[in-house]
């Protein structure tokens, strides 16, 4: 039976799936390119109040005092169209798409795929201090699952989609498609499976082949630091601590945040002005807090802040983020991030020794980004594929690693989760091999198997039956030699006035039903559910449906009881 058993599950619509998935990776790099054209726009009519699709920064605006103004209007705009148009564009895209994943049968429709990318382009053109990632996710997202919708495809193939969509969107912005490719396995996809994994990997590097029509080729940040000394070792260790608590600030005064909206005697729809009154206040006093902040991070990788400065700029971008998110708005979380943990480096760099002050901004960059997602591969590679650093990848490495070690030790959710969460849902997002599906059937089942004749009398089989004492046993029903279905003791007894035979009252094994030896444990447990039955017989294959064995659901607890015993049976040393 060796030669039945594979690594991986075969899936004969891998090609269509891969090919569908280059595809929306095309149209998601369409989709950034609109996205981030409609934020230049928004950005040149608020602020410089032209019709223009010219890239500029909200910084250097000559509005003065009437700067605190432009965030709220934008917040009113966007307090409408989630009223009115679709309530799920608020948010920072990545728990919408989670949830929509894994309680919504990855279904999306055409209006958040319509509003999500106009409203982020109002809140960030309007000065809202978010990054593009967040809603092209979302954006892509909705594309994917709206082409599987329009292919009729099972919800584990929209999901598939749904994930290419949202991660060739994030390759397209930031042209980072192997740190995409990871945010899908450690966030969205729940899986590690080639009928997945493939499609969105090759949507991905679509994306990345693509973008370079639409946008700049090369790193967004590029750096260049010198090796690291041994002395970086402590050094990496003391900023992935205070990375890791940094993150789980941000994240519990995020929803410290929603908290005080949730108070408010006034309806949600409202909440966005407030939030955008707060950004304007801040981006008075520090207007590089506004809008996306390329820039800004760009400066604060290569040293370009005073000390002073970095302290204050980053002050406020750190409140008017948090308030401005907490207040419902649609906006991404990957930018103000990585601004945050760049500016935390910069403080951190003079007392850091064994690295350049640009590699202490570029680790903590990721330390602060992989602790606060609970991502850290993704971090990791996401810095490396921003910069093209390679000196910076063992300490990336090691940053990170402590700061997500810390907050996965002290946090019970990620800023990701906890949103989900409030809303009555849970996600557990550690997953490993399913012990079902290293088990085969034909390691599990019984092969001592008393099969009753499709002639059997009901009045000889039940009193078989009561004479085994099992009132939960199920019996294989022959005729000729050959399986044609099952019947339990609660059917003969059912029928144990009536004169027919066992042949009459079977459940009747239709060919798709069929085990055989060869067939993974998960898969018979899956048809055991469809047929609501405890057990199926196996057979030696679909032409001759020679009876060989006998599986239920005792004997696929075998492998659960296996998988207990490695994780709680400490053994000694022999």
């Amino acid at each position: 039976m060796t030669h039945t058993k594979r690594d991986y599950s075969v899936d004969p619509r891998l090609l269509m799936m891969s090919a569908a998935a280059m595809f929306i990776g095309a149209l998601s790099t369409l989709a950034a390119a609109a996205l981030l054209a409609l934020i230049h726009f928004f950005t040149n009519l608020f602020f410089y109040q032209r019709f223009s699709w010219a890239d500029v920064t909200p910084a250097q605006h000559a509005l003065g005092p009437w700067v605190i103004g432009v965030p709220a209007i934008g917040g009113i705009l966007i307090g409408l169209m989630a009223r009115y148009g679709s309530e799920k564009i608020r948010g920072h895209g990545i728990p919408e798409a989670m949830e929509a994943i894994l309680f919504g049968k990855s279904r999306m429709s055409a209006r958040v795929a319509v509003l999500k990318p106009v409203s982020s382009g109002i809140v960030i053109g309007s000065g809202g201090p978010f990054g593009a990632e967040g809603p092209i996710i979302m954006t892509g997202g909705s594309l994917g699952s709206l082409f599987a919708q329009y292919l009729h495809l099972t919800a584990a193939e929209r999901k598939t989609l749904l994930v290419a969509g949202a991660c060739a969107g994030m390759t397209a912005i930031f042209s980072t498609p192997v740190a995409a490719l990871l945010l899908a396995v450690e966030l969205l996809l729940f899986e590690l499976r080639p009928r997945s994994l493939l499609p969105v990997a090759l949507a991905c590097a679509t994306a990345g082949f693509l973008r370079d029509l639409a946008f700049a080729p090369g790193p967004m940040f590029p750096l260049s630091t010198e090796p690291v000394t041994t002395a970086a070792l402590a050094s990496c260790v003391i900023a992935g601590l205070l990375c890791g608590a940094l993150a789980a600030a941000l994240t519990l005064a995020l929803y410290r945040t929603e908290d005080f909206f949730h108070a408010l005697r006034l309806h949600w729809m409202w909440w966005p002005a407030l939030g955008g009154l707060v950004v304007g206040i801040g981006g008075y006093f520090e207007p590089r807090t506004l809008g996306v902040g390329y820039d800004v991070i760009g400066d604060l990788l290569n040293g370009r802040f005073l000390l002073t400065a970095a302290v204050a700029l980053l002050a406020v971008k750190a409140v008017i983020w948090v308030v401005a998110l907490g207040s419902g708005t649609s906006g991404g979380v990957l930018a103000p991030l990585l601004m945050l943990g760049a500016g935390l480096g910069v403080l951190l760099a003079p007392h850091l020794p064994g690295g350049t002050p640009s590699l202490w901004a570029l680790v903590c960059m990721a330390g602060v980004l992989g602790s606060t997602l609970g991502a850290p591969l993704t971090a990791i590679v996401f810095a490396f594929g921003l910069t093209h650093d390679s000196n910076a990848l063992l300490p990336l490495l090691l940053t990170t690693a402590v700061a997500y070690g810390l907050t996965a030790l002290t946090m019970k959710r990620s800023i990701m989760t906890e949103k989900i969460a409030r809303r009555g849902l849970h996600i557990f997002r550690e997953y490993g091999v399913d012990p079902l599906e290293r088990q085969h059937v034909g390691d599990l089942m019984s092969t001592d198997v008393a099969a009753i004749d499709a002639d059997t009398p009901i009045a000889d089989a039940l009193a078989r039956c009561r004479a085994e004492r099992d009132p939960h046993r199920l019996y294989p029903v022959t005729r000729d030699g050959r399986v044609i279905g099952t019947i339990d003791c609660q059917t003969l007894a059912a029928h144990a006035h009536a004169a027919g035979r066992c042949g009459d009252h079977l459940r009747p094994l239709q060919p798709h039903h069929l085990l055989l030896p060869g067939a993974t444990a998960r898969l018979a447990a899956g048809r055991m559910a469809q047929l609501e039955t405890a057990g199926l017989p196996v057979v030696r294959d679909a032409a001759s449906m020679d009876l060989v064995g006998m599986v239920s659901l005792r004997d696929l607890l075998k492998p659960s009881r296996g998988l207990l015993e490695e994780e709680t049976f400490r053994e000694r040393l022999r």
